[in-house]
């Protein structure tokens, strides 16, 4: 059969799992990586796809939810990275890149080809972008050529998207089991990929794919199978790869990742990533030869406890960073000018180059913004003419709009130590540099184009600067008041009464577990907390039990729709149990007994009674209060009447309003009095409003009070 087909049937049980598995079919035996041997080498990789091939000796992880080492305001995010690491040399490589970021997917190898099916495409939070949680995607690495195409998606008469599943491989086949969408799913996905043998000549073997490998071997068309890498990858049958370019290797910001990857790149003496044919004094191009740096190190390091037990390195508690601790303020190959470090480098960049080189060492294109940068840069420039190399920099001054040109760090520009060259800025540049010539200045250049020279600038960073003791973790707060104590680093989340941190809420509940969270103020965290039934059954996790007296009275708790519902932990400390392993589960309990409906009681979970007029009124066709007692009014007996205060929902009591005298109402929740007489004031009208010279003693009455430039006179 040299067709691709997808087949569908139920199990018996519905499954996720956490990361996914493979079978090889060369060995028939099941084998695959924890998520946590994942996440040590990558950077807290969680939710990926892994899989193990035999025969290569090699591991393949795709995708997952990870820390990402950029500069931005997320710390977490999807990727669609594939890596492969090579078990008998322990060395990991990075292959190219999906372009599907996802996590909580699928992988398998079939003949040569690595399989990734479905998962969770969705990484938006208050803005979306589109992003789908449950897909069907279908790709296919190609393992010799490096290469990813995308396979045409189930055509199965029903609906198969889904994340959290499983997938293995037998008989040259792909099956795939249980899953989310919605729901948890028990049914089985079967996906069979054409037949090599089905080929009965070398051109249609040969262009069998994508999603299968086939090689015309001895007139016999036969399934390819990767064999020991031993640091290459070629395969005759492979399309010619473009010559490396410079653009694919920027994204690469330290030595070790220039030099694994499949891009064709070399790491320069200078500190970039430029690819391999590209002029450099001195290259590194083999990954054993990368010298590693401490800046490097720390900039993966994304909270403060991981931070921290690096002694090269201290947490920025105020931009929440990890950088590295310099040997000197500025570090190795920078200058320490006022209050910033520079660094001038020779190499001929455009802007945007540029940018990159400074972004790798953790700084940016210099505003040269102060008079003793100035003469710094032009001191160091006329050192480079002495040796008769002629630089013109970059420096980070661009055109904002038609007339206005600002600096890098936002200041506006002013022509006070550097000063534009006569006839500058021409109209053409949108970017400047600096020229020291015969006159010495700016001037203004295309932004793609490129000049000898850049320089960048960083802040000086002291040893104790900003150095504080790491906050408890979010994992260990206990309450939503401790957790949500730091402004949107943490979240609550009630139904499972935990604390994680808002960078990783994605993956802490992607089964949709958290039900509500707060980020900042509270609500009641306890159902028993919740006096109306209204606000009672807004919580997943509450009902109300209703009293015999039909008045809207009750009591909020723990349950679901068969009933109230109690922590084992909770009952067996009722019962005087202790030391019971149930103590610790958080699994519930039914326990009727807490609303016992022969008694007269009643179990809301979905709906509200109809009468609900707070215990201070009996209902009259079913649902309208018949006479608000005990000082209340309203609908639904809920508010005081004038004059008096207090919160009377759930059988609760009015109190009259403590004024003094000076007041007929007050706040109904507070009890905070409306003054009436002048020149009081006072939450009980008890004070005299001094600021205004009043004198007097209002709780006591016997004073007139009047301006204190007059005497005060007795009643």
């Amino acid at each position: 059969m040299a067709t691709r087909s997808w087949w569908s049937s139920s199990a018996t049980r519905p499954s996720t799992v956490t990361s996914a598995t493979c079978r090889s079919t060369t060995s028939g035996q099941m084998s695959g990586i924890s998520p946590r041997l994942e996440g040590r080498f990558l950077w807290v990789a969680m939710a990926t796809a892994a899989c193990t091939d035999p025969g290569s000796k090699c591991v393949f992880v795709h995708g997952g939810y990870k820390s990402l080492p950029n500069k931005n305001n997320n710390k977490y995010g999807l990727v669609d990275d594939l890596y492969r690491y090579e078990v008998p040399t322990r060395t990991w490589t990075i292959l190219k890149e999906s372009l599907y970021p996802r996590y909580l997917h699928s992988s398998v190898l079939l003949g040569g080809t690595l399989l990734i099916f479905g998962g969770n495409t969705h990484n938006d939070t208050s803005l979306s972008n589109g992003a789908k949680c449950f897909s069907t995607d279908f790709l296919a690495y190609d393992i010799a050529c490096d290469e990813w195409k995308v396979l045409p998606k189930p055509n199965l008469h029903r609906d198969v998207n889904r994340f959290g599943h499983t997938a293995v491989t037998s008989n040259g086949s792909m099956y795939v089991f249980g899953g989310f969408s919605s729901v948890l799913l028990n049914d089985v996905l079967v996906y069979r990929p054409p037949n090599c043998e089905a080929f009965v000549d070398e051109k249609r073997c040969v262009a069998a794919g994508p999603g299968v490998r086939c090689v015309w071997v001895h007139s016999r068309c036969v399934s390819w199978a990767p064999g020991p890498f031993n640091g290459t990858m070629d395969a005759p049958f492979c399309p010619l790869k473009p010559a490396p370019i410079d653009e694919r290797c920027y994204r690469f910001s330290d030595c070790a990742s220039c030099t694994s990857n499949t891009n064709g790149c070399q790491w320069c003496d200078d500190k970039k990533c430029i690819s391999a044919g590209s002029n450099c004094s001195v290259p590194v191009k083999n990954f054993t030869r990368c010298t590693l740096r401490n800046e490097q190190i720390c900039a993966k390091l994304v909270n403060c406890k991981s931070c921290s037990l690096n002694r090269n390195c201290q947490w920025d508690a105020q931009q929440q960073e990890c950088h590295a601790l310099p040997a000197q303020l500025c570090g190795e190959g920078w200058s320490h000018v006022g209050e910033v470090c520079l660094r001038i480098n020779s190499s001929r960049e455009s802007y945007d180059n540029a940018q990159h080189y400074c972004k790798n060492l953790d700084g940016s294109i210099a505003s040269l913004t102060k008079a003793k940068q100035v003469d710094f840069v032009l001191e160091e420039l006329q050192k480079y003419q002495l040796q008769e190399k002629k630089l013109s920099p970059w420096v980070g001054l661009r055109k904002i709009n038609v007339s206005y040109w600002a600096w890098e760090n936002t200041a506006p520009f002013a022509n006070t130590s550097l000063q534009w060259l006569a006839g500058e800025p021409s109209d053409s540049g949108f970017c400047a540099y600096l020229e020291l010539s015969d006159s010495t200045g700016l001037k203004a250049n295309a932004c793609t184009a490129t000049t000898d020279g850049l320089i960048c600038e960083k802040p000086v960073v002291s040893p104790n600067q900003n150095a504080r003791s790491c906050r408890k973790p979010c994992s260990l707060r206990t309450s939503c008041a401790n957790c949500t104590s730091q402004t949107m680093e943490c979240m609550w989340c009630a139904s499972t009464k935990r604390c994680v941190d808002s960078n990783a809420y994605v993956i802490s509940f992607p089964y949709g577990q958290c039900l509500e969270w707060q980020t900042g103020e509270c609500v009641a965290q306890n159902c028993s907390g919740l006096r109306t039934c209204s606000k009672c059954l807004e919580q997943p996790e509450c009902g109300w039990c209703g009293d015999p007296s039909n008045t809207g009275r009750g009591q909020c708790m723990e349950g679901s729709y068969r009933g109230p519902m109690r922590s084992p932990a909770k009952l067996n400390q009722a019962q005087g149990q202790q030391g019971n392993a149930l103590t610790h589960s958080q699994d519930m309990v039914l326990e009727p007994a807490l609303c016992p409906k022969d008694k007269g009681y009643e179990w809301a979970f979905i709906q509200c009674p109809a009468c609900q007029c707070n215990g201070h009124s009996t209902c009259v066709n079913g649902s309208v209060c018949e006479q608000c007692r005990n000082l209340t009014t309203g609908t639904q007996c809920d508010t005081c009447m004038p004059g008096y205060h207090g919160d009377p929902t759930n059988g609760g009591k009015c109190q009259a309003c403590k004024c003094n005298g000076h007041a007929n109402v007050c706040q109904v929740m507070t009890g905070k009095c409306y003054c009436t007489t002048k020149g009081i004031k006072g939450d009980q009208c008890q004070l005299c409003d001094s600021e205004n010279r009043y004198l007097g003693n209002p709780p006591e009455g016997n004073l007139l009070l009047q301006p204190t430039d007059r005497l005060p006179v007795h009643v």
